[in-house]
């Protein structure tokens, strides 16, 4: 495995954006949209991730098959992609070619139906024909006159229900039945928001965005409706029978079902044509023969179909004055309707009957999407203009998720010291901290009442420091989860960074406004000193890794290296040839970076005040356009171009750098040369993803991408302040700029992130499965290996095991292995091997029940292989590392089921008591009783 082969494993800071969110068939999973990707959220284990794949654009809309296998993701301009749900890889694409507001599979899984303007487009689901594109149009369902809205299938996938902007809803057949028409149910008075089949049935419930529900009973029931069909495919079987005699007749027939659209691929869908074309057989048989007896034959073919009509039988109004529905789905085995409002209310009702089950106000704003799980019990929520994610059980009334991400852009992001745990701070004023293995936020922070600019963990990992700029810097307790301090400044200051010394006795922050670093006693509360000099704004502060020296960076184009502590002279001047934007020590202390205005990362050796090395990264960023800017993107990455984030590796020989661009890059230090360049999106729904733009979207008013459907042609014109990245917050469409405004690498080497406009990035060397063999020969082979497991040549199988590397194979031989062996196996262990062992050993404490076999490999690896360990120290330390994070965690978790443990055997230990003690009161009363008794009767 390649260094720096990091592969995007997971996106932590954001659990919602837009589009529907949707149960997995098991009912254990949450899918839910995340810009353009899809983010899987595991409730029973406790864990989330991200789909690799991305789409064009944000996702609007997507659907999985009742089989679990596919899915289709559908972004705001029609463009899907074909995913297969088990590899998370991308099959195929398609372009609907118009905005996409609603797509659902059949339930037998054949056909999926895709709003489509005024219609509704039904396709064949990949897999199920024999084609050479996955994507075959069945047939297109004309006959709305506004956009269609909403779909919902029969259980027999013969029908489907499409609910129009102009107030109807239209149920259409599938395959085409003699003389049966769509069918318009009208009786709302807004758009429609969702329409239901009932369970084994074609009743049909309609909701419109006004809270209107009525509920359609159809005259046939579903068996009923079959019987019809199938008697229709017996008489057109009779009709073929004759007509095999007329060959004429029969080549015309064929060549007019051709022109209708028919496909005659498979015997299967020969059945389905032949419901289909049964009226056009019998017209054409008409014509030809005069057969008065066909005729009447047709006629009550076409009045069997038209016995199924659909009355409205009841009309109810929600009772949620002032809101309107915004989202409704149905749970038909249980006859449970949940409709979401824009009041951040929910309602439960059951139908037909609409009586109220439960209601609950979740939110401060719109309930975007609504789902539930095929048991009835969870139900999930999604609100848009918050980025919250919620599921709910209802009966219990309990939440089993509540995730949010930033409400507004994120800033910062801090590693704690085992990796454990990421610290994010963002404009909404609070920071959340997120835990990496799960991907979920467990903290909200919140007393910051402006931006957060600044985070760093303690080294001892149970405190962490953010800066704002309210002019405070918190301290906040992560076992109480409370700011047990504040720091403030004599007078009004906004801080832009934050620093804390080894010992954890100092903390500094340096001020925007003031040009002037701060520092604090960390135990006292108390300002300590006030280092002035700078002649700008500083933006950025750190302290040596190795010895008490503080750094700061300002706007004025220097570095200055102040003694905190020893106060000996001036402190050192390090001049630039542009503002100063961000810096970091390399983790030896020895060699400082330094990242300019002008795009160039400078390397400067501390103790001999001297620059070592220079990297231009200006042509690197590859800076793309925004949709109004009228320059290319060559001269903005000239005029624009920089590093905004820095951060060595953990051995110190290359650093991660990340600005005003989509890619993050790895330069090698002592070659200044670039490495890797990581793409963090490709969502063409933020501006600068594109370097050249499409002119044929340039219109008189400005790019339709920033126009608005109401707004027409308009003499206002978008001037953009200065530096301005976020868009103008006035204007009705607004297009965020990609942007990476930190990077950080884990303490244990295997992972690093960035905060972007996307989110929370993850990158982790551990995400997916290579094959990486060394020290390969003819007789190492799975067969051999397994062969040589079962004659309990344990020591030789385990060797040819690890120079496979095939994981799943290492694991089966390794848990093959008995524990009173492990000791001696581990003892003989060629050196060569130590390292993949441990690597192994680091993952398995992780995610292996088998916590106690696989201590006992650690506790046999360190007793005899200590001195090879000792001298490997700088290569395996980020392995080292990852396994105490498995360690503690695993240490963490049996701690918290030991004293809930504990605490439970306590309550009923009490409980034992208190029931004893009853029992001896009782026992004493009835013994009292008893001998009043008896001494009354001896009186007697």
């Amino acid at each position: 495995m390649s260094k720096f082969a990091y592969t995007f494993s997971n996106l932590c800071g954001a659990v919602y954006s837009q589009g529907n969110i949707i149960f997995t068939n098991d009912g254990n999973s949450v899918l839910s949209p995340v810009g353009n990707r899809v983010s899987q959220f595991d409730l029973k284990n406790n864990k989330s991730c991200t789909f690799p794949f991305e789409n064009r654009k944000n996702i609007y809309r997507f659907a999985v098959s009742p089989d679990g296998l596919l899915m289709i993701s559908v972004d705001e301009e029609g463009r899907g992609l074909l995913v297969n749900m088990y590899r998370k890889v991308v099959l195929h694409s398609i372009n609907f070619k118009k905005p996409v507001y609603d797509i659902k599979f059949s339930p037998n899984g054949k056909y999926f139906a895709v709003t489509s303007g005024r219609s509704v487009k039904v396709w064949q689901s990949p897999g199920h024909s024999k084609t050479f594109n996955p994507f075959s149009l069945y047939h297109e369902y004309p006959g709305q006159y506004d956009d269609t809205l909403c779909i919902d299938w029969s259980d027999d996938s013969n029908f489907f229900s499409v609910g129009s902007r102009d107030s109807s809803c239209r149920v259409f057949s599938l395959h085409r039945i003699g003389g049966f028409h769509y069918v318009t149910l009208a009786a709302h008075r807004s758009a429609l928001m969702a329409c239901f089949f009932a369970l084994q049935s074609l009743n049909v419930y309609t909701v419109s965005k006004d809270g209107a529900l009525v509920v359609w009973e159809a005259s046939l029931s579903l068996d009923q409706m079959q019987q019809h069909i199938q008697s229709a495919e017996q008489r057109r079987r009779r009709r073929r029978g004759g007509e095999e005699q007329q060959g004429e007749v029969i080549q015309n027939s064929s060549t007019r079902e051709e022109g209708l659209g028919v496909d005659e691929s498979s015997e299967e869908e020969g059945e389905d044509k032949s419901t289909v074309a049964m009226e056009m057989d019998a017209v054409l048989t008409r014509e030809s023969s005069g057969d008065e007896s066909e005729e009447e034959e047709v006629s009550e073919g076409v009045r069997a179909s038209n016995m199924c009509i659909w009355t409205k039988k009841d009309k109810h109004i929600f009772p949620q004055e002032y809101s309107r529905v915004t989202c409704a789905t149905m749970h038909k085995p249980s006859h449970l309707l949940v409709v979401g409002f824009s009041s951040g209310i929910f309602a439960l009702y059951e139908v037909p009957a609409f009586v109220p089950i439960h209601t609950l106000s979740i939110s401060q704003q719109r309930v975007t999407s609504v789902a539930i799980n095929p048991t009835g019990d969870w139900l999930a929520f999604g609100c848009s203009s918050l980025g919250q994610l919620l599921v709910w059980e209802w009966h219990s009334e309990s939440y089993i998720l509540k995730q949010q991400g930033h409400h507004y852009a994120m800033n910062v992001l801090a590693f704690s010291p085992d990796g454990m745990v990421i610290a994010t701070g963002g404009d909404d004023c609070k920071v959340k901290l997120w835990n990496t293995s799960t991907g979920f936020c467990y903290v909200t922070f919140n007393e910051h009442t402006a931006a957060v600019s600044g985070l760093v963990f303690s080294n001892n990992g149970k405190v962490v420091f953010s800066s704002s700029c309210d002019g405070t810097v918190r301290a906040y307790d992560l076992h109480k989860y409370r700011n047990f301090r504040t720091f403030a400044s004599p007078r009004p200051v906004q801080f832009s960074c934050v620093a804390l010394d080894p010992s954890g006795e100092v903390v500094c922050a340096g001020s925007h406004d003031s040009y002037e670093v701060f520092v604090w006693s960390v135990q006292t509360g108390r300002l300590l000193e006030l280092l002035t000099g700078h002649e700008g704004p500083v933006s950025c502060v750190a302290f040596s890794p190795s010895k008490a020296l503080l750094v700061s960076g300002s706007w004025d184009n220097t570095v200055r290296l102040w003694d905190v502590f020893e106060h000996k002279g001036a402190p050192e001047t390090l001049t630039h040839s542009s503002n100063v934007l961000t810096l970091a020590f390399r983790p030896d202390g020895v060699e400082l970076a330094v990242a300019t205005l002008d795009g160039q990362i400078l390397f400067w050796d501390v103790n001999r005040v001297l620059q070592t090395g220079s990297i231009e990264g200006k042509h690197d960023l590859q800076l793309g356009r925004r949709v109004g800017d009228k320059v290319t993107a060559q001269r903005l990455a000239e005029a624009a171009a920089h590093f905004t984030s820095l951060c060595y590796t953990a051995d110190g020989r290359a650093i991660l750098a990340g600005g005003r661009s989509k890619f993050v890059c790895i330069y090698n230090v002592e070659h200044q040369i670039l490495l890797k360049k990581f793409q963090v999106t490709r969502n063409r729904s933020l501006d600068g993803i594109e370097r050249i733009l499409n002119s044929s979207r340039m219109t008189e008013a400005g790019p339709m991408e920033l126009l608005s459907e109401d707004e027409g042609i308009s003499d206002r014109e978008d001037i953009r302040l200065p530096g301005v990245r976020k868009g103008d917050m006035s204007a009705r469409k607004n297009r965020p700029e990609i942007c990476v405004k930190c990077v950080q690498f884990s303490p244990t080497g295997r992972m690093w992130a960035t905060v972007c406009t996307e989110g929370l990035l993850v990158y982790s060397l551990d995400a997916g499965v290579t094959f990486d063999p060394f020290d390969l020969s003819l007789e190492v082979t799975r067969d051999n290996v397994l062969t040589t497991l079962k004659e309990k040549l344990y020591s030789a199988a385990l060797g040819m095991s690890f120079r496979l590397n095939e994981k799943d194979l290492i694991v089966l031989v390794m848990e093959s292995i008995p524990v009173a062996d492990v000791e001696l196996i581990v003892q003989n262990l060629p050196l060569s091997l130590v390292e993949r062992l441990l690597s192994v050993l680091a993952e398995r404490v992780e995610s292996s029940p088998h916590l106690q076999f696989y201590l006992h490999w650690c506790v046999s690896l360190l007793k005899y292989h200590t001195t090879h360990l000792r001298e490997r120290s700088s290569s395996i330390a980020a392995n080292i590392r990852d396994l105490q994070k498995s360690i503690v965690q695993k240490q963490t978790d049996l701690g918290r089921i030991c004293d809930g443990n504990s605490y439970k055997l306590q309550y009923v230990l009490s409980l034992t008591k208190q029931r004893q003690a009853i029992m001896e009161a009782q026992a004493v009363s009835e013994a009292h009783e008893n001998g009043s008794e008896h001494m009354t009767m001896s009186m007697t």
